[in-house]
């Protein structure tokens, strides 16, 4: 935690100390670092060069671990930076906005800021358009990048680089974008004042004159004038770029249906809805198939800057990278950047994929430095501990898989339900492995006085049984051992209801498919007294739900004739039927 002893009042100080306090409890809460790095920026009234040095690094400290948090905050980058300008000048500013094109280097608004800082604190035209160049490298085929270029149109402008500005637009109307339609007219207009072999490749410049010269009914080569030809030669350009702009517009148009529906084209931590996601995943097919390379990296780097949490993005961007030939730094890179950065450790599904695709590279220590990472975390995630223990069973032999299982059961953060899990593949293992299924057994009915209350020990003991073959001569005793498991599973554990339930209902389907004759009656006994109502079901909790208490018997109130007789008179008097027709002049007697 920072020293907030110096550099705020003392009510600013207790503030960024209660913030603090909140961030150990909930180190995810946007807003409580949000109201840490606000709070950070108002010491002393606003920080500036003049602030004092531990109010300075204050609000350092609470930027760079902000933005270390979640660093795909493009307008927090584009702040700090204006922080550092104003704190310790220019170089300071540069710094921070590097390390944002680093962290997020898709960002158009990132990119044009720093582009348009870089034309206010510079004078050496060279550097600025080696950034402007980064850029559109970085967000030039981003279809709303206008910004950008417009940012580089303009400072070619400024020093009036007429060719610079035409090949700038040369570049951009083959980019299917917002605005292709502006850059398109501001290009046929300046290729009116630009030389011939400035308006395409020279073999198209080449291919058309030598058309226009062997056009049948034209004078013999030589006799056009310089003039005509050149004019002629114009009017084949400018239908060549009509064409351009056609299939650029075309590109465009099949974008749009995708671009429309993107609500939210930056990071957030609030979730997506289900529309977003899907119309990404249809983006995504579409780009795959057109087939461009650099178009579908950069959406996929698009995309993962909206869905930098969701796994199941990234997952994909690996595994379509991983199809590309010569791709493995690219494909480490991914899952580098997924599991260090961006995917919560509360989903490693990402993170074991990280492992399995180095331990494909026989980096097998790196993997297993991976499972240990997440483990750390998570202590008493299951899939990683049976991820971990195959992999040591494959780069070893089965007692050090079982060794796995054997220290994370005595490690003392394993709770009981990871024991019960544990217990149950390493008994599973043996038999898969070893082929020692009596040996497996062991394992169970020796611990399953432990884990009574555990669905996925039971599960598995259950399945165990299951799908161990029989033959005509074992069919008996096999299923004496399966009937065995689930009379425990209904009168011993500790399941609920429905758990039990749905474990009886696996063995009377064994019942119905593997069963001897007799196995009908035992499925409707089971049926009836799992799935009946609870007056015949016998089932632990059914019978306990069956046990209706009897009502309390109730005092009978001793009537008062007198009182009963008194009330009768204040009522409207009604005719009364009595069994031999008549109606009575008195009231019944109470």
């Amino acid at each position: 935690m920072a020293d907030y002893s110096f550099g705020g009042s003392e009510e600013e100080n207790a503030e960024l100390r209660k913030l603090e306090a909140e961030l150990v409890e909930d180190p995810d809460n946007f807003e409580t670092w949000e109201k840490l790095v606000r709070g950070a920026e108002g010491l002393e009234g606003g920080i500036n060069r003049n602030s004092n040095p531990q109010a300075i690094t204050t609000v350092r400290n609470a930027y760079d671990r902000f933005l270390a948090k979640f660093p795909l905050l493009f307008g927090y980058w584009k702040k700090y930076a204006d922080l550092e300008f104003s704190i310790a000048g220019t170089e300071a500013a540069e710094m921070v906005y590097e390390r944002g094109v680093a962290s997020i280097p898709t960002s158009v608004d990132l990119w044009a800021n720093y582009c348009a800082f870089k034309v206010e604190t510079n004078h050496d035209s060279d550097v600025i358009r080696e950034l402007f160049e980064r850029g559109a490298n970085c967000v030039g085929l981003d279809f709303l990048a206008h910004p950008f270029w417009d940012k580089y149109i303009e400072f070619e402008e400024r020093l009036e680089a007429f060719d610079k500005i035409f090949a700038i637009l040369g570049r951009v109307i083959h980019i299917p974008m917002h605005q292709y339609a502006r850059y398109f007219e501001r290009y046929r207009q300046l290729a009116q004042g630009r030389l011939l072999n400035e308006l395409a490749p020279p073999e198209i410049v080449t291919q058309y004159r030598s058309e226009i010269e062997a056009t049948p009914g034209q004078p013999l080569p030589g006799a056009k004038s310089e003039a005509e030809l050149e004019r002629d030669l114009r009017l084949r350009l400018d239908a060549y770029h009509l064409e351009i702009f056609t299939k650029t517009q075309t590109e465009t148009a099949k974008r749009w249906t995708y671009e429309s529906e993107i609500k939210r084209p930056y990071f957030h931590v609030t979730e997506l809805d289900d529309s977003q996601l899907a119309n990404w995943k249809r983006y995504l097919d579409f780009e795959e198939a057109e087939g461009s390379y650099a178009r579908i990296v950069f959406l996929y780097e698009r995309c993962l800057v909206t869905c930098a949490h969701y796994d199941e993005f990234w997952l994909r961007y690996a595994r379509w990278m991983s199809a590309q030939p010569d791709k493995e730094e690219e494909v480490r890179n991914i899952y580098q950047r997924a599991s260090t950065i961006y995917v919560p450790i509360a989903y490693p599904t990402v993170r074991l994929h990280y492992a399995y695709f180095e331990e494909m590279t026989e980096h097998v220590d790196i993997a297993r430095d991976i499972h240990e990472a997440i483990l750390y975390t998570l202590p008493n995630h299951v899939e990683t501990i049976v991820s971990l223990a195959n992999l040591a069973r494959r780069h070893g032999k089965l007692e050090d898989a079982i060794d796995v299982y054997k220290s994370r059961i005595e490690t003392p953060s394993c709770d009981a339900a990871t024991k019960a899990a544990l217990v149950a593949e390493w008994a599973i293992l043996i038999w898969k492995i070893k082929g020692f299924s009596d040996e497996a057994r062991q394992v169970f009915q020796s611990n399953q006085q432990n884990y009574l209350d555990s669905r996925a020990f039971w599960t598995r003991y259950l399945l165990f049984e299951l799908e161990q073959p029989s033959t005509p001569e074992t069919e008996t005793v096999q299923h004496e051992r399966i009937k065995k498991v689930v009379d425990d599973i209904r009168n011993k554990s500790t399941l609920p209801s429905d758990a039990v339930k749905e474990l009886v209902q696996s063995y009377m389907v064994y019942l119905l498919e593997r069963g001897t004759k007799a196995a009908a009656k035992e499925y409707i006994t089971l049926d009836r007294e799992v799935h009946g109502p609870a007056s015949v079901s016998s089932t632990n909790k059914n019978k306990e739900a069956a046990k209706v208490a009897p009502p309390v018997p109730q005092p009978v109130p001793t009537p008062d004739p007198a009182a009963a007789y008194a009330y009768y008179q204040q009522q409207p008097q009604a005719q009364i039927p009595v069994p031999n027709g008549g109606i009575p002049t008195q009231p019944a007697h109470y």
